[in-house]
């Protein structure tokens, strides 16, 4: 009997009915270890004694929560438009003003709280096109190309359910970097289709191998119809910056193999080692000529939750399409109208982010402090991360090129990887683990992202404030020696 008083057979949704897919689905970056943070949390507020004070949640690229402070001009135009009486008050600027009243304009009856079109209010689709062009050199962007989404992720798992089909051995293939963001395997389990593996080369810093991915797609052919490849530049959980030649490759790749692209950008602004810029795949397709930019499938991401502005919350973002037959956008469009619309605000927020304020307006100068000193942050914060990991021994950290993660490769000993696997743990999640435990830093284990077999990782977010930066990597330090010194 349970609660209701019902007995068990009565359930019509069991473990033996639901959908299979669903059990398949595994996300490490809220997985278990996460869920154990919670619980350790809760205990610490209850009086239990532990060897420290608080949990240091670095498993999650969450700016804010991190302690990363907002943009003054994003909130104050937000404000604005959650609460239009504001205008009156003189202590908001002019410029963040005009912003709120001209998104308010757009909305159903001057508010946030209406609906909008499914593909997203169309100034705002405008406005991102306009940003598009800017980004890209002056590349046309046509705004019923755009679609504004529930965060990057939203529009990421639409594409794939319009790309997934089949069944057997002509089933759905989607090639994905290892390590990959669990975003996609999650997504891919959830619709049925085959996760098609590329690794990212470690010891040539994440970089991305044409030959690697010929490799990966003949393998697969034997047993599944692979149709998209997806590329996450700059890189989740690696860090990588890809360089213009290595998108040139990839882009000829695709146009050979016949494959959709798929161009993750979310982190676009977080560039940080000297040498790397960010090169958007459509500027690079384009670039390459009608042969390419004319047949080639594209659609590429972009968030509010990364970059400068963190604010994950909002889920704010958008999808361009490119080269996507009309037909299949009219499927596009009908599948984004069953959800409605994205979140209104979080459109609001995409607009004053690709619409920032002007040198002649009253907003700019603090606009670009902010903005210019958290990138900067996050920039010394990579190199403070590079740096202290690679003084540890059994610990290699690969230049944190961009992207807001780390993650070291980290040598276990034997013994540990026997007793972890006694256990039926990863040993990576076996440390991950022994870690939070010991010390209350909570981070992802390598086995979640994927990686090269007999390879152990974790990831570790570089958002921290510089000082508990400090104190996690020098706790991370004293672990991994006693833990080494323990399994010895």
């Amino acid at each position: 009997m349970n609660e209701n008083g019902l007995k068990q057979h009565d359930r019509v949704l069991t473990m033996d009915t639901i959908n299979p897919h669903v059990i398949s689905v595994e996300y490490a970056v809220r997985g278990p270890i996460v869920q154990r943070a919670l619980q350790i949390e809760k205990e610490l507020k209850m009086g239990m004694k532990k060897p420290f004070t608080e949990v240091i949640k670095a498993n999650i690229g969450d700016c804010h929560a991190m302690g990363q402070k907002p943009i003054t001009f994003f909130r104050q135009v937000l404000a604005l438009c959650s609460y239009p009486d504001l205008l009156e008050d003189k202590r908001f600027p002019d410029d963040a003003k005009s912003r709120a009243r001209r998104i308010l304009q757009a909305c159903g009856g001057g508010s946030l709280g209406a609906y909008s079109v499914s593909q997203g209010i169309e100034m705002i689709r405008q406005d991102v096109a306009q940003y598009i062009e800017r980004r890209d050199g002056g590349i046309t962007c046509d705004p019923d190309n755009i679609y504004l989404s529930t965060g990057a992720s939203n529009a990421i798992v639409t594409m794939l359910k319009l790309l997934v089909s089949g069944e057997g051995a002509s089933r759905t293939g989607v090639m994905i970097s290892i390590p990959q963001y669990p975003l996609y395997s999650a997504a891919l389990a959830e619709l049925g289709a085959v996760q098609i593996n590329y690794y990212l080369d470690e010891d040539h810093c994440w970089s991305l191998d044409v030959n690697e991915l010929r490799r990966a797609l003949q393998k697969a052919r034997t047993h599944c119809s692979p149709r998209a490849l997806c590329i996450i530049n700059p890189g989740n959980p690696t860090g990588q910056v890809q360089s213009r030649q290595c998108i040139e490759d990839v882009i000829r790749f695709a146009a050979e193999e016949r494959l959709f692209l798929m161009a993750d950008e979310v982190y676009q602004d977080n560039v940080y080692a000297d040498g790397c810029e960010f090169h958007s795949f459509k500027k690079v397709l384009f670039e390459m000529g009608a042969e390419y930019s004319e047949t080639v499938e594209l659609a590429s991401f972009h968030s509010t939750s990364k970059c400068y502005m963190g604010e994950c919350g909002f889920r704010g973002g958008y999808m361009e399409v490119v080269n996507l037959d009309p037909d299949v956008k009219a499927q596009l469009t009908k599948l984004v109208s069953v959800r409605l619309c994205p979140p209104v605000p979080g459109q609001a927020l995409l607009d004053v982010v690709v619409n920032p304020p002007q040198p002649d307006e009253p907003s700019y100068g603090t606009f670009i402090k902010e903005r210019s000193d958290t990138l900067a942050a996050l920039a010394e914060k990579a190199a403070i991360t590079e740096e202290i990991l690679n003084q540890i021994p059994g610990i290699k950290c690969n230049p944190v090129q961009g992207a807001m993660y780390t993650f070291p490769r980290i040598h276990l000993p034997q013994k540990a990887i026997l007793e972890a696997k006694e256990k039926g743990e990863s040993p990576d999640m076996f440390y991950c683990m022994k870690l939070l435990e010991e010390t209350g830093i909570c981070l992802v284990p390598g086995s979640g992202f994927g990686q090269r077999e007999d390879t152990y990782h974790f990831r570790m977010t570089i958002l921290p404030p510089k000082d508990k930066l400090k104190i996690v990597l020098g706790k991370i330090q004293e672990f991994h020696r006693c833990f080494t010194a323990q399994y010895s």
